[in-house]
C-alpha cells in the first residue's frame, strides 16, 4: 500500500507540473523541473498554495508584459518557476530563492530567467524589466484578498498596533480598527479638532501606518467627528 501510495503521488506530481506548464504556455522545460513545479502542489506559503501561486504570477507577468511590449515568454517562465525552489527548501541548506537558482543553474536556464528569480525578493539587482514585473506579479498574487493567511498573532499585534498610532495623536477619542485591519475608524473629540484638522490627521496617521507597519493591501484611515447637543425635555 505504501508503494501503491507513492506512486500515485508521483503520478500526481507529474501530471501537475505538465498541468502547469499548459496553463501558462510555458514550454521546453527539462522533464525534472516540471517534476519539481508539481511538486509545488504540496507546499503552502501562509495558506497559499504555492503551485497555484506560481501559475498565477506566470499569467500575471506574461499579461503585463504583454501590455508594455516586453517578452511575454520569458516573463512567463520567470514567473512559473520564481518558486521553484521551494520544493526543496526542506531538503536543502539555503532560501527558497538560493535553492531555486542553483537548481535552474543546474538545469542551464535562460541567465535573465535565472536573474528575475534572484531579484524576486530584491535580493540582488533587477537586470531587466521582466524581472521587476515579476516583483509585482508576485506580491499581487500574495497580497491580493484571501490568497493568505497569518498566523493569529501577527494578526492581533497588527490590529493593536493599528489601534496604538491612532490613539497616540492629540483629540482623538478613540480608535476602532476593522475590516479585518483593513480599516481604522477614529472618534475625535470635536472641541479639539476642528473641520480643517480632521483632513490632516487622517494624512497623518496614514502616514504613519505606511512608515511604521507591513500590510497587504491598502489601509483606509476614516475620520470622525460628531457634534452633539442633548437637552431633556422634562
Amino acid at each position: 500500500m505504501v508503494e501503491k501510495a507513492k506512486e500515485e503521488v508521483a503520478e500526481t506530481i507529474k501530471s501537475e507540473g505538465e498541468r502547469a506548464t499548459l496553463e501558462t504556455g510555458v514550454i521546453g522545460l527539462n522533464p525534472e523541473l516540471i517534476k519539481l513545479i508539481g511538486k509545488l502542489k504540496y507546499r503552502t506559503s501562509y495558506g497559499q498554495n504555492v503551485l497555484n501561486h506560481s501559475i498565477e504570477v506566470s499569467n500575471l507577468a506574461r499579461i503585463m508584459a504583454q501590455e508594455l511590449g516586453l517578452d511575454s515568454k520569458r516573463a512567463a517562465r520567470a514567473g512559473l518557476l520564481h518558486d521553484i525552489g521551494k520544493a526543496l527548501d526542506h531538503d536543502m541548506e539555503g532560501t527558497h530563492v538560493e535553492i531555486g537558482v542553483e537548481i535552474l543553474k543546474k538545469f542551464k536556464e535562460n541567465p535573465l530567467v535565472i536573474n528575475a528569480v534572484e531579484a524576486h525578493h530584491e535580493d540582488v539587482e533587477a537586470h531587466t524589466l521582466e524581472a521587476v514585473l515579476i516583483q509585482a506579479a508576485d506580491a499581487i498574487s500574495a497580497s491580493r484578498p484571501g490568497a493568505r493567511r497569518e498566523t493569529l498573532e501577527a494578526y492581533i499585534k497588527r490590529l493593536e498596533k493599528l489601534e496604538e498610532i491612532a490613539d497616540s495623536f492629540d483629540g482623538v477619542d478613540k480608535s476602532y480598527a476593522i475590516q479585518a485591519g483593513r480599516e481604522v475608524r477614529i472618534i475625535v473629540k470635536p472641541e479639539k479638532v476642528s473641520e480643517a484638522g480632521m483632513t490632516i490627521m487622517a494624512r497623518e496617521i496614514a502616514k504613519r501606518v505606511e512608515n511604521e507597519m507591513e500590510y497587504p493591501g491598502q489601509i483606509k484611515v476614516n475620520v470622525i467627528r460628531e457634534a452633539r447637543a442633548i437637552e431633556y425635555a422634562k
